[in-house]
């Protein structure tokens, strides 16, 4: 790749070699540039500059604003070159791909089960931990996943239709 300046390039170079020397100093979160660091700012100011002209959405960054407007547009730029399927997000895409290249980078430490998605390791972890944030504010009976709260919750709308009035 060519720069007209120095700085690009230095910028750049930061891809290769991983250097992040700009580091928050509210939760320690380092960066390559400057400039991502002033928008990361904005997630502990809770500032949001950027607002969808459609429906007065803010954003903290401006490619989180681009992301939404397509929510609008029903555009989806990216696609899938194996079955045609059609995304809004770049990431989207990237992880749809793991389904044909059977590509699972997330390894659980406790039982070496592997997973396409971050959120799925740390969900399964909880299997490990017997962690169950999601709970019933009927009951207080909890659940370690949000589906299975939603399950249960039909207990207790069953449980409603079925009072008989008196």
């Amino acid at each position: 790749m060519a720069f007209t300046q120095r700085g690009h390039l230095k910028t750049h170079l930061r891809t290769h070699t991983k250097e992040k020397p700009y580091a928050c100093e509210i939760c320690d979160k380092r960066m390559a540039r400057k400039s991502s660091l002033n928008e990361h700012l904005r997630i502990h100011t809770e500032e949001k500059p950027y607002v969808c002209e459609e429906c007065d959405m803010a954003f903290t960054q401006r490619a989180s604003l681009k992301t939404h407007v397509r929510t609008h547009t029903k555009e989806k730029p990216y696609v899938c070159e194996e079955c045609g399927m059609v995304f809004t997000q770049s990431n989207s895409l990237k992880i749809h791909l793991r389904t044909h290249t059977k590509e699972k980078p997330y390894v659980c430490e406790v039982c070496d089960m592997a997973f396409t998605q971050r959120s799925n390791l740390k969900t399964h972890l909880r299997t490990h931990t017997k962690e169950k944030p999601h709970v019933c504010d009927i009951c207080q009976k909890a659940f370690c996943r949000k589906n299975g709260l939603k399950t249960h919750l039909r207990v207790h709308a069953k449980e409603k239709k079925m009072k008989p009035v008196m």
